[in-house]
Formats: C-alpha cells, sequence, structure tokens
C-alpha cells in the first residue's frame, strides 16, 4: 500500500485517523502498531509476522544493555554484536543473496562449470530503513544516549510506524521516545500535517510521475535511438524525479505524522543547491547521512587520522552507502563516485571554501546530475552506453521532431521547468521553507494542490515511489 494509491486515500488512512481519534489514549498506541502491520502486510504479508519477532527479539536483548544492566561490558558488547550480526544477516539474505549467487555463477561459467541453481529471494518493501533503524536503537541503548523502550508496544510501533515504515525517514529512539509515551494533538499540527501531506502527494504525483513518463521512454531507447539531447533530458529529468518522488514521500511521511502527533525528522533541505558533495549530503537523504555518520563513518575512526585514513573512512562509507540503495554493481559505482569527490574536496582543502563561494552549485550539480546515471541505468553497460551519449561519443543521426514529442510530451516540458523553478529558485516564502507556514495563502495553494493531485492520479497509471525498492 503507498501514499498515492487511492486505497491508501479514501479507505486506509481516513478510516484510521477516526478509529485512532475515537480510542481511549490508552489504547492508542495499540491501535496505530496493529493498522501499521495491517499497512505492511499488506504489500509483503509473509514478512509482517518476521518483522513483530524480529522487533520482539530486539526488545528482549535491549533489557541486558545499557549502563544500567546487570551484565559486564564484555557481556554485553557480546549481545550488542549478536543482535547487530542477526538484523544484518536478515537484510544481507534478503536484499543481497541473488546479487552474490548471481556473482558467484557468472565467475563459475567464465571457468566452464555449470552454474548454481537457486530459487530467487525475494525483496521486502522496506528492510533497509527498518534494519538501520533496528540497528540504531540498540546501539544507542548499549551507549547510553537513548533509555530503553518501556513496553514491546513502544519500541514495536517505533520500528513499524507506518507513515515512516517504507521508506523513511530513518528515526533514531531518542527522537521520538517521548512522543511514544504522550503525544499532543492541536488543530493547528492536524492542519500542518494535511498541508505537508498535501504538498508531498503534489511532489509525486503532479512533477515525479510525469517527468518519469519521459524518463522510462528515454531511457528504454536502444543505444542507435539515443542521441545526446535525449540523453541529456532524459538524466536532468530523471535528476528531479527523484529528487520530487523521495523528498515528496517524506513530506508525506512528516505530514501523516503530525496528524497523530509525531514530529518527524526532516530528510531534505534544497540538496540542488549544494556548494560541495560534503553540502549535497547535509541536505540530501538527511537522516540516511546522519545514520551513516554516526554509526559508520566515526566508529571507523572519522577524520581523526591521518588524510589516508579519513579518505578510506569516507570511501568505505559510501561504498556501503551505494550497496544500501541497491544489489548491483550500478549502486557500488554510485557509492564510489561519491566517495571520490568527497575525498577529493577534502583533499584540497575545497570542502569549506566551498561555502563561501556563491556560484559552486554551478559547479556541483552538474557533476550530481552525472552520478545519477548509475542510479537509473539497469547495468554497468546500459549506464557506460548512456555516458557515451552524454559526451557525444556515439554518433545518432538528428532526431526527427515527431519521434522527440513521442517521447517528451508538451505537457512534461511545462512540468521540468516548474521543477527546476522550485529547485533553484521557488525555495522559499517570506523567509520560511514552502510547506511550514500556515498562512492562508499557504493552505489554501496546498489544498488546490491536494485536489489537482486527486485529479492527475484518476488519469495516470500506477506509479511506486522509487525509494521502496531499496
Amino acid at each position: 500500500m503507498v501514499f498515492s494509491s487511492f486505497l491508501f486515500l479514501f479507505a486506509f488512512l481516513p478510516i484510521t485517523v477516526v478509529l485512532y481519534f475515537v480510542a481511549p489514549k490508552s489504547s492508542r498506541n495499540a491501535l496505530l502498531l496493529i493498522l501499521s502491520y495491517l499497512f505492511y502486510a499488506w504489500g509483503a504479508p509473509t514478512i509482517a509476522p518476521l518483522l513483530f519477532v524480529m522487533s520482539f527479539f530486539d526488545f528482549a536483548i535491549s533489557r541486558h544493555l545499557g549502563p544500567d544492566g546487570k551484565f559486564s561490558v564484555r557481556t554485553k558488547k557480546t549481545i550488542l554484536v549478536l543482535g547487530i550480526a542477526t538484523n544484518l544477516s536478515l537484510l544481507v539474505y534478503y536484499k543481497y543473496w541473488n546479487f552474490f549467487l548471481g556473482e558467484l555463477n557468472s565467475l563459475i561459467e567464465a571457468y566452464g562449470f555449470e552454474g548454481v541453481h537457486w530459487s530467487e529471494v525475494l525483496l521486502p518493501i522496506g528492510i533497509s530503513f527498518f534494519t538501520f533503524q533496528k540497528i540504531s536503537y540498540l546501539v544507542d541503548v548499549y551507549r547510553g544516549t537513548a533509555k530503553r523502550a518501556e513496553s514491546l508496544i513502544q519500541y514495536a510501533l517505533y520500528v513499524a510506524l507506518f507513515p515512516q515504515l517504507i521508506a523513511g525517514p530513518i528515526v533514531r529512539y531518542h527522537e521520538i521516545a517521548e512522543q511514544l509515551k504522550t503525544r499532543t494533538h492541536t488543530l493547528e499540527k492536524f492542519t500542518a500535517g494535511l498541508t505537508r501531506f498535501s504538498i508531498g502527494l503534489a511532489k509525486k504525483v503532479l512533477i515525479a510521475d510525469f517527468l518519469g513518463q519521459s524518463v522510462d521512454a528515454i531511457f528504454a531507447l536502444q543505444s542507435g535511438e539515443l542521441t545526446t539531447s535525449f540523453a541529456w533530458f532524459g538524466i536532468l529529468a530523471y535528476t528531479f524525479q527523484i529528487y520530487f518522488d523521495f523528498s515528496g514521500y517524506s513530506d508525506m511521511a512528516i505530514g501523516i505524522g503530525l496528524l497523530f502527533g509525531f514530529t518527524l525528522p526532516e530528510n531534505f533541505r534544497n540538496p540542488y543547491l549544494a556548494r560541495s558533495f560534503r553540502d549535497f549530503w547535509t541536505r540530501w537523504h538527511i537522516t540516511l547521512s546522519n545514520w551513516m555518520k554516526e554509526y559508520l563513518y566515526i566508529p571507523l575512526g572519522g577524520n581523526r587520522g591521518s588524510e589516508l585514513r579519513t579518505a578510506v573512512n569516507l570511501w568505505i562509507v559510501f561504498l556501503l552507502s551505494g550497496l544500501w540503495h541497491g544489489a548491483s554493481w550500478n549502486f557500488v559505482l554510485w557509492g564510489a563516485y561519491h566517495g571520490l569527490f568527497l575525498s577529493l574536496e577534502r583533499a584540497l582543502g575545497i570542502e569549506k571554501q566551498a561555502t563561501h563561494w556563491r556560484l559552486a552549485p554551478l559547479i556541483v550539480f552538474p557533476l550530481i546530475v552525472f552520478s545519477w546515471v548509475l542510479f537509473r541505468a539497469d547495468t554497468v553497460e546500459h549506464a557506460t552506453a548512456f555516458y557515451q551519449h552524454l559526451l557525444g561519443l556515439q554518433h545518432v543521426a538528428l532526431e526527427k521532431p515527431f519521434v522527440w514529442g513521442e517521447l517528451v510530451q508538451s505537457r512534461t516540458m511545462f512540468v521540468f521547468w516548474i521543477a527546476i523553478a522550485l529547485s533553484f529558485f521557488f525555495v522559499r516564502y517570506r523567509g520560511k521553507a514552502i510547506g511550514n507556514t500556515h498562512s492562508l495563502v499557504a493552505l489554501s495553494a496546498s489544498y488546490l494542490l491536494l485536489l489537482l493531485s486527486l485529479v492527475a492520479l484518476a488519469g495516470i497509471d500506477y506509479a511506486p515511489f522509487l525509494y521502496f525498492r531499496f
């Protein structure tokens, strides 16, 4: 079940809101937990029970972690390692088993032997997100930076809360612990939630999905059909598609959270205005960046060692970040690409100086666009061919006007220019970020966007959120 489906918009969400506010306060967490599992089971019925079992496992072992536990530090560390390893083993099995066996088969067959036969494992939606969230809980309880959940219901709801279960934001337990105990509900908060949800839905339906139609058509072209102009429009359109798709989902998640009294962390902050790659990662998928820094980069040593050691740490973090996004060499190379530029910025002393260069986004943005080819292409070979077309290294006859019109409709071009304007120019309104103001103008505009989104949904095919596959 996804936020932009009619089932969610006209059945699940309104019914959940009504049941929530009718229920006694003491029962609301249990009700949300049941409905969150129903929400998840709609798309992954066989994984929902496993999610609960693993939540029970985390909750049980966390009772023995923390500074006030009765076990020795060594025993606690062993329990922590067991908890992390168990969670990671499930992630590796479900997300990477097919990839590992596929690569093993390629190696075996290269030497003339018969490959291994196996049944493909289906990837559960959201597993990368809730696995990282569960690991952060265990580590924080062990460190003493978060208190243990008071009840299994509280912890299970922290993991499975449906607004952020599928694609984040990745929430650390201490950020939401008090809200799991008691929440305030006001008309202002509820209205802000509806406004934020409406803006997110519009980003997804009115911008990302329209751009996605042309992006899919262009990336499906054979090498002999793809021209340089097609290639550049395709990757630029994808650059805005993935931003408005994912940030739209995050807006919707944050908005739904507000409906039920939860304040979830922000996930985006005008990323295409970044003045360096380091700046980009403080603006794009912020909760993942914070997770990688807190639980991987700093434990590896961060920037406390030599420049070489720091560069190695950055590469490790971003190679794993690439793998986190997907089990393919494309994502590994995408992570390596970002790790390379982050290392170069640090080695050349650019990362801090760039904050004062007003024209720096003119350099950083094209480099970010270039990286998205690896993210969107199906294979490394596909990405390589696409890069050749971008650089004009593949000669193809000029496209005919009617062919361009078939791939890129006039309304798509209109949406494309709107996406550019929203990404670079109209990002602020009277000093406040769009969507965070409660003025009559903002409210009226958001509800108009909601109406337009619903009308658009009635006339287009269903399109899942891009980050659902991660």
